[in-house]
């Protein structure tokens, strides 16, 4: 299971760090994703990384600006966001597959593959 959190209000400008725990498993040869839905609008693949890759995907909208990590001893993957807009509202998802196949802008952009999901947690950039 996945239990992702730290959303929040934050005005423009400001930073949030989303966490996405695991339970039952540890993230070795593990693909994660991090999606968004924003209100009225299709969800979209923000930041993937494969389990071997050492490339990670980035939304362009998001580029410079977030920034996967992860800590082992805790088992939890991390999306840091830096200069928040207000056109980053959503609502933002983790997500993984146990895999050591394709890229992580394969699973930004084909989330079907991703096998367990978080149960979201909203951001919301206002002043």
């Amino acid at each position: 299971q996945l239990q992702a959190s730290g959303g929040g209000l934050v005005q423009p400008g400001g930073s949030l760090r989303l966490s996405c725990a695991a339970s039952g498993f540890t993230w070795d040869n593990y693909a994660i994703g991090w999606f968004r839905q924003a209100p009225g609008k299709q969800r979209e693949g923000v930041s993937c990384r494969s389990s071997t890759d050492r490339i990670t995907y980035y939304a362009d909208s998001v580029k410079g600006r977030f920034t996967i990590s992860r800590d082992k001893a805790k088992n939890t993957v991390y999306l840091q966001t830096n200069s928040l807009k207000p056109e980053d509202t959503a609502v933002y998802y983790c997500a993984a597959v146990r895999t050591t196949l394709y890229s992580g802008s394969y699973y930004c952009h084909n989330e079907w593959a991703l096998e367990v999901w978080g149960q979201g947690t909203l951001v919301t950039v206002s002043s």
